[in-house]
C-alpha cells in the first residue's frame, strides 16, 4: 500500500536530501536544477531521472546550455515504500543516484557501489 504524504512534505524530503550532500560536492554541481514531479509520463515506475550533459562530458564548447535536470518522481517512491521512514531513505538514495549521473557516474558503477 502506498504511503500517504503531502506534496509539501515530499518536497521537504528532497530538500533535506540535497542539504546532506557534502559541501564540496554541492559546490561542484554546475548548471543543474532539481525538480519533483508526480510520475514520468512514459515510465510510471521510474524513481528519478537525470537529463543533461554530465560534468565529465563538458568541454570548452560547453556554454549557454539550459540547466541539466534532475527529476525525482513522487508517486512511484510513495507506492514502493511501506512507511514514511522508508520514503525518507528512498528519496535520499534517489537524489544521490541522480546527482551521481550529473558527475558522470553510470548505472553499472552505481549498482556496484550499492546506489542502484
Amino acid at each position: 500500500m502506498a504511503v500517504e504524504m503531502t506534496r509539501a512534505r515530499f518536497d521537504e524530503l528532497v530538500s533535506d536530501a540535497l542539504d546532506r550532500v557534502p559541501a564540496k560536492l554541492a559546490a561542484a554541481m554546475d548548471n543543474v536544477v532539481v525538480l519533483v514531479e508526480d510520475a514520468h509520463p512514459d515510465d510510471p515506475d521510474l524513481l528519478g531521472l537525470y537529463e543533461g550533459i554530465a560534468l565529465t562530458e563538458r568541454d570548452a564548447r560547453y556554454g549557454g546550455e539550459l540547466p541539466d535536470r534532475i527529476t525525482i518522481f513522487r508517486e512511484p517512491i510513495l507506492d514502493m515504500c511501506a512507511d514514511a521512514d522508508e520514503v525518507v531513505h528512498e528519496v535520499a538514495v534517489t537524489v544521490v543516484h541522480e546527482i551521481a549521473h550529473h558527475f558522470g557516474i553510470d548505472e553499472d558503477t552505481l549498482h556496484d557501489l550499492g546506489w542502484g
